[in-house]
């Protein structure tokens, strides 16, 4: 299986911690140079040092804040004046805040869509050009089970993320003639920063103990176990790589079986 992603340059959103961060890390382990991107300059460098290196690579970051496009417009045309291609683009943005459809501001949804939809598109637009010259182009969106099965309480995200799903979609029917690939993977209870804060969150609501939180997330899911950012990395990379060629246009989940359909 191919899985080498030597002289291949990947850009990965949202990357110094959590799901992000993993992904970039399982990138570099492939081979792939990586371009950290994220708002934090001081969490970009930490980040950074801790990837792989052994095969020679450079890696770098960007600095930009994904609540305003025209910042991650001009921080991808800057990179790209200095770097004429980019293989591989993750995209991968925080979640917004959870709540009920109804208390919603509209305010809200558009925030959410400009952090989401709007900077993924303008990342798109600006990379295309090298992926169709370079002959190897792969898109990956970190997005949610939502987009499959709609979680309560996550109502302006349910929203936002199924948007990002059909523009994916769409992508993926358009650029399959050039042999770019667009999929989108779905993280369920994963343990980083965004499930310390659900479990937080329910055990206020619910006045359980976390471990009877816990218990209760643990039986919906069939394999019993919270998955790790590392095995959800694992998962972006193998879509990043040569091995992934006929694989477009899905949408993968990585919970551990929870989603009840198919």
């Amino acid at each position: 299986m191919n899985l080498d992603l030597t002289n291949k340059n990947a850009i990965v959103c949202g990357s110094t911690q959590g799901l992000g961060f993993a992904s970039a890390v399982e990138l570099a382990l492939l081979g792939a140079n990586v371009t950290l991107m994220a708002r934090n300059e001081k969490k970009l460098n930490e980040a950074l040092k801790k990837l792989d290196a052994s095969k020679g690579q450079k890696h770098q970051y960007i600095v930009a804040d994904f609540q305003t496009p025209q910042i991650v417009k001009n921080g991808i045309d800057k990179y790209l004046s200095k770097k004429s291609t980019v293989n591989i683009l993750v995209n991968n943005t925080g979640g917004p805040k959870g709540g009920n459809a109804t208390d919603a501001t509209t305010q809200e949804f558009l925030d959410a869509f400009n952090s989401h939809l709007i900077c993924n598109h303008i990342l798109v637009q600006s990379v295309l050009p090298s992926m169709k010259t370079s002959g190897y182009g792969r898109i990956v969106n970190i997005i949610s089970t939502s987009v499959k099965e709609p979680i309560q309480g996550l109502a302006v995200s349910n929203t936002i993320r199924a948007a990002v799903a059909s523009w994916a979609k769409t992508l993926a029917n358009e650029l399959g003639e050039f042999g770019i690939t667009v999929n989108n993977v779905l993280p369920g209870y994963t343990k980083t920063a965004r499930y310390n804060s659900i479990l937080k969150n329910k055990i206020a609501a619910t006045k359980k103990t976390a471990k009877e939180v816990e218990s209760t997330f643990l039986s919906q899911i069939p394999l019993r176990k919270i998955g790790t950012p590392e095995e959800f990395g694992a998962v972006v990379a193998f879509l990043c790589s040569p091995a992934a060629s006929y694989i477009t246009g899905v949408n993968l989940p990585v919970d551990g079986g929870k989603l009840g359909c198919l």
